[in-house]
């Protein structure tokens, strides 16, 4: 299909729940991406957050072309050695608990929501008192976009229109512990957050604050549930981002990176307490399949034949200086800040224009919260990689500041 006929296409067809960027992509290969008229993009914000081995990865393809051919889907009440050997990789790599799969990171989250209110009605866990319920959020989250997820979601421009929500959460600022501890009652049940909150605007968690609502938790019997639908699968230069902080969570929330291009979602339960779900609770229909569970397990194999983590080690600080450079130089940029290769620019004019600049000039980046630039590039970007797009962005930052 031409370019326009795509278009045209779309809107006759597809309902209009994005604001689309006008190009039509047709390949991917590592950190590049081409469209339907030739022209490549160097891609520094990849399925966002999606490919953290880039595109295509030849580990995630071998894998998924070794499985399509074999069988794809089955129903989970039976079993297939793909889902034993992804969980017991994720547990592996975590905390000792078990894992339910799903398809997403919303998904991830509404397993999360029922798990933590079945935690609330076990009359073993609450210690005599009447079931609890409420889920302690934070402002500038973002949980996604079902029913549950989003009255978890920390932003009001993310569920106007879609009133009444469902009840029982309470949101607070992020980074303030003397707020979780105020909207702590004898009805919470869980306190749900991002390490780093992406969308929010790269805003990342204090190992202080952390610390301390992981020692309120378990004083208090609450579930701590960590949604690390970006942070995790090494984005933050460890494998999963609690590592930095020297906790673990009571539940764990995994998606996006987790497939390398497929979609998959999970949680991750720790095992003292895993046995709250029963057959029945909960499930999902192509949660775990054969072919999804085979590449996540070529990303797994990715991330560590590669030696990714050591890579976003290195680069992470690299990209932040190269960054800081540009600070120096353009006043409209506030403050630069990020974990890895989980990166916002901060600025004090809006980003669309340098978004748009960049799509010119063909760097893909993001833009959130209106004047916050996003980039987070494949876990293997290189030096090269690195200065190529900065130079777009320092192209584009100068085209629109001036």
């Amino acid at each position: 299909m031409l370019k326009n006929e795509i278009f045209e296409t779309y809107d006759q067809y597809i309902l209009s729940t994005y604001s689309r960027v006008p190009i039509a992509f047709v390949k991917g290969k590592g950190m590049d991406l081409t469209d339907v008229t030739g022209k490549k993009y160097l891609d520094f914000f990849p399925g966002w957050g999606v490919n953290n081995v880039g595109h295509c990865h030849p580990k995630v393809m071998s894998a998924v072309r070794d499985q399509i051919g074999t069988l794809i889907h089955i129903p989970n009440n039976f079993y297939h050695p793909n889902q034993a050997k992804l969980a017991k990789e994720i547990i592996r790599c975590s905390f000792p608990g078990k894992v339910f799969f799903c398809n997403s990171g919303a998904e991830g989250c509404e397993a999360a929501i029922k798990f933590a209110r079945a935690y609330g009605h076990e009359p073993n866990v609450v210690h005599g008192k009447a079931s609890r319920h409420e889920i302690i959020t934070m402002t500038n989250s973002f949980h996604g976009r079902t029913m549950g997820a989003l009255a978890a979601t920390g932003q009001a421009k993310h569920q106007n229109g879609f009133h009444p929500l469902p009840p029982g959460f309470k949101t607070i600022p992020f980074n303030d512990i003397d707020a979780v501890k105020a909207a702590v009652n004898d009805q919470t049940i869980a306190i749900m957050f991002e390490l780093v909150q992406g969308e929010g605007g790269i805003n990342i968690a204090s190992k202080e604050y952390v610390r301390q609502i992981r020692e309120l938790c378990t004083q208090k019997d609450i579930l701590l549930i960590l949604d690390e639908v970006q942070t995790g699968m090494g984005r933050t230069g460890e494998i999963f981002g609690f590592k930095h902080y020297g906790i673990e969570p009571d539940l764990m929330i995994l998606a996006k990176a987790l497939g390398g291009g497929l979609p998959i979602g999970a949680l991750v339960v720790k095992r003292a307490i895993a046995d709250v779900f029963k057959p029945g609770m909960h499930a999902s229909t192509f949660g775990g399949s054969p072919l999804v569970c085979k590449a996540s397990l070529g990303t797994f194999k990715a991330i560590f034949a590669d030696k990714m983590l050591g890579n976003v080690k290195k680069m992470g600080p690299y990209l932040i200086d190269r960054l800081n450079g540009l600070k120096k130089k353009f006043k409209c940029i506030q403050e630069v800040r990020g974990v890895g290769l989980m990166v916002g620019i901060q600025l004090n004019i809006e980003g669309k224009g340098i978004f748009e600049a960049c799509l010119r000039h063909g760097l893909i980046i993001n833009c959130t919260q209106g004047n916050i630039l996003r980039i987070m590039p494949a876990l293997n970007v290189t030096k090269k990689q690195i200065d190529k797009a900065v130079h777009i962005l320092e192209k584009a930052i100068s085209e629109v500041a001036s």
